[in-house]
């Protein structure tokens, strides 16, 4: 590039929880920092973000607030500090990731005495909002990051000009998800010897397909008795879908293994497929994009970004619907044929080293920071 100069940016994320934004965040900053940029990290303090954030070496900012709440006293004290803060460490540019800091950041740099861009990313469709207040703030911002096509659509049809969007491929963790990963001591520690395996990871909630994956699961059985599916998260919904599997009889092919955090790359080894049947609140589909990383082929609804993500017949499968024939047809397909699903998953570790690398979103993001700042 021609302009080569580290910029210093600010992060905001108005999030504490370790789920939507926060891991993307912290990829994208700590790619960000090894190019020799300075990033400052905004977030709400006190839960499992900060606590990853500084696992991966990054330090979030004191004195910020964030909380979408408490009108008018801790919004205007970070009102305050933000204005201070870009002032004092000559921010270059603003990054907001959600409806609350983007608001804060804009209305602090209205204030500065010189142009501090703000942009923005979308992680999910249902934050891109089309009130007249918000299609005011996205007129002045002069780029949006969209983390999968069906956003960068919803863009376009608030009003955000086409070339003002940028498709940002999520990113997948290539380093602590590896193919060679050893599966074995989760194998033996659900008794799955040589079973077949389904593994999912995600919340247990409503809208997550669980339901779906459960009646195609229990057609998969009746041609493989020996297939087990791995349920893997937490959520207000487990004791419902625990209810389901003793009425459809599921009880010794389907286990819960709760939210599993430090040795997810060992389960995700043990499975020899993976299955997502919806979005969180983070639409680039993280746990597809691991599953990927470790070599996995993935059966996926079309949702979120998993029909940009997963290339049908070569990475895994998309499914036409959620019918129960649909998904066990797909599962039995890669169950079935073992040599085809390293294949897959071969080409999906390929893919996510080319598509969604660190790197490749640091690329993106940093030419579209270039244009602006």
């Amino acid at each position: 590039m021609s302009d080569a100069r580290a910029l210093t940016i600010l992060h905001l994320a108005a999030n504490r929880w370790w789920t939507g934004s926060a891991d993307p965040v912290i990829r994208l900053v700590g790619g960000l920092a090894e190019r020799g940029h300075r990033v400052l990290l905004g977030i709400i303090r006190g839960d499992r973000f900060e606590e990853k954030a500084r696992e991966a070496g990054l330090v979030p900012l004191d004195g910020l607030d964030l909380r979408a709440r408490g009108w008018p006293g801790p919004v205007l004290r970070d009102l305050v500090r933000l204005r201070a803060l870009i002032d004092a460490e000559q921010v270059d540019l603003v990054h907001a990731h959600h409806s609350h800091d983007h608001w804060l950041a804009k209305l602090a740099t209205a204030a500065q005495g010189r142009r501090v861009p703000v942009v923005r990313t979308f992680h999910n469709r249902r934050s891109v909002s089309a009130s007249r207040p918000a299609r005011w703030l996205y007129g002045r911002t002069p780029v949006v990051f969209a983390v999968s096509r069906g956003i960068e659509e919803r863009c376009r049809a608030v009003g955000i000009p086409a070339d003002r969007i940028v498709w940002t491929p999520g990113i997948a963790d290539t380093v602590r998800f590896a193919p060679e990963a050893d599966g074995t001591l989760i194998r033996d520690e659900f008794g799955l010897g040589d079973a077949p395996v389904v593994v999912t990871v995600s919340r247990l909630a409503a809208n997550r397909g669980h339901e779906a994956l459960l009646s195609g699961f229990q057609q998969v059985l009746t041609r493989m008795p020996e297939a087990r599916l791995l349920l893997v998260g937490k959520g207000e919904m487990r004791e419902r879908l625990e209810r389901l599997v003793v009425e459809r009889s599921l009880r010794d092919a389907v286990i819960f293994t709760g939210y599993r955090d430090r040795d997810l790359p060992a389960v995700l080894a043990a499975a020899d497929c993976f299955a997502l049947m919806g979005a969180g609140s983070d639409e680039s589909c993280r746990a597809a994009l691991e599953a990927m990383a470790a070599a996995r082929p993935v059966v996926a609804r079309r949702v979120g970004a998993l029909p940009e993500t997963v290339v049908d017949g070569e990475t895994g499968v998309l499914l036409v619907d959620d019918t129960a024939t649909t998904v066990a047809s797909a599962l039995t397909r890669v169950l079935g044929d073992r040599e085809a699903a390293r294949r897959m998953g071969r080409a999906g570790r390929q893919r996510a080293e080319d598509v969604f690398s660190v790197a490749h979103a640091v690329d993106t993001v940093e030419r579209a920071y270039r244009a602006v700042a």
